[in-house]
């Protein structure tokens, strides 16, 4: 099974602000375009910021398996059990996600 969820500010192809899709196969390999830059990330967790804001995955067995920086191209492999994109724009739950995770 395929998920996709994207965003795009405008119809033209390549790279531009706001180019953001997230394609999932399987719960196993996540593939991610609009990414501005790897925060950080372990087997466990990666924190990558994108055009829509940051964007927290979270699995077990985590591993980069491409990055392409200057197309904002992002390839990961491993079980994944969560997604969550931290809006500082909006109180509450995950603004404090958003301060835990930078302690």
């Amino acid at each position: 099974m395929e998920h996709s969820y994207g965003y795009t500010t405008n119809g033209q192809g390549g790279r531009k602000p706001g180019d953001h899709q997230i394609t999932m196969r399987g719960r196993k390999i996540l593939d991610i375009t609009g990414v501005k830059q790897v925060e950080s990330f372990d087997n466990e967790e990666f924190l990558l910021e994108t055009d829509m804001g940051f964007l927290s995955i979270r699995g077990q067995h985590l591993q980069m398996k491409n990055l392409d920086v200057e197309q904002g191209n992002v390839s990961i492999q491993g079980r994944v059990d969560d997604l969550v994109y931290l809006d500082e724009h909006h109180s509450g739950k995950s603004k404090g996600l958003f301060g835990k995770l930078f302690k």
